[in-house]
């Protein structure tokens, strides 16, 4: 089956949120459990209450059976994301986020928010968060220049987000570019 050209040129969020789930994230188990090895690597021994590391995906799937609850990463609290958002709209340049903080932050606001202290005002952060970096990229994307771009602490949903664009206006700068020296080439052996 093709995939429709929208599709071709970019990676899908929720593949990105695949890629995503493969981080670590710490649980309390509600249950005891042996180490078990799974392709990605071995979790575990899981000794409630003791806190453990597992990947995300694994421990959403132990969140949606009532075996654990989901320890929030640091970052994921309305006072550090109420500081980016302010960081965001007074600052010119991107603020430092984790590189995969949209989707690791809406898995967990979908299977654990009842883990999360004020979900409902962590997702209007994000949304808030996400709507002025968008704002920056554009801008950024309206003075880009084919010799140089810098645009640090795009995160990988951002990334992802801007490349269509980005590949085609570089592709179209580098074609203007060589037309254009081989204008000037041509105009300089006719003298």
């Amino acid at each position: 089956m093709a995939l429709p050209v929208a599709l071709r040129d970019t990676v899908s969020p929720p593949e990105l949120e695949l890629i995503a789930s493969e981080q670590l994230i710490e649980i309390v188990p509600l249950i005891a459990m042996e180490r078990t090895a799974f392709i990605s690597g071995a979790y575990g021994p899981l000794r409630p209450p003791a806190k453990s590391k597992v990947p995300i995906w694994m421990a959403m799937n132990l969140k949606l059976k009532r075996k654990c609850h989901i320890v929030a990463p640091e970052w994921l609290n309305v006072e550090f994301l109420q500081e980016r958002l302010t960081q965001e709209t007074t600052r010119t340049e991107f603020s430092q986020l984790p590189f995969r903080f949209s989707e690791i932050a809406k898995l967990l606001l979908d299977i654990a928010s009842d883990d999360i202290q004020n979900p409902d005002k962590i997702r209007y952060l994000l949304k808030d968060i996400r709507e002025a970096r968008q704002a920056k990229s554009r801008d950024g994307l309206q003075k880009i220049d084919h010799s140089e771009l810098s645009l640090p602490n795009l995160c990988s949903m951002e990334i992802n987000e801007i490349r269509p664009f980005f590949v085609k206006a570089m592709g179209v700068l580098t074609h203007l570019t060589r037309e254009s020296t081989a204008d000037n080439a041509a105009r300089f052996e006719n003298f």
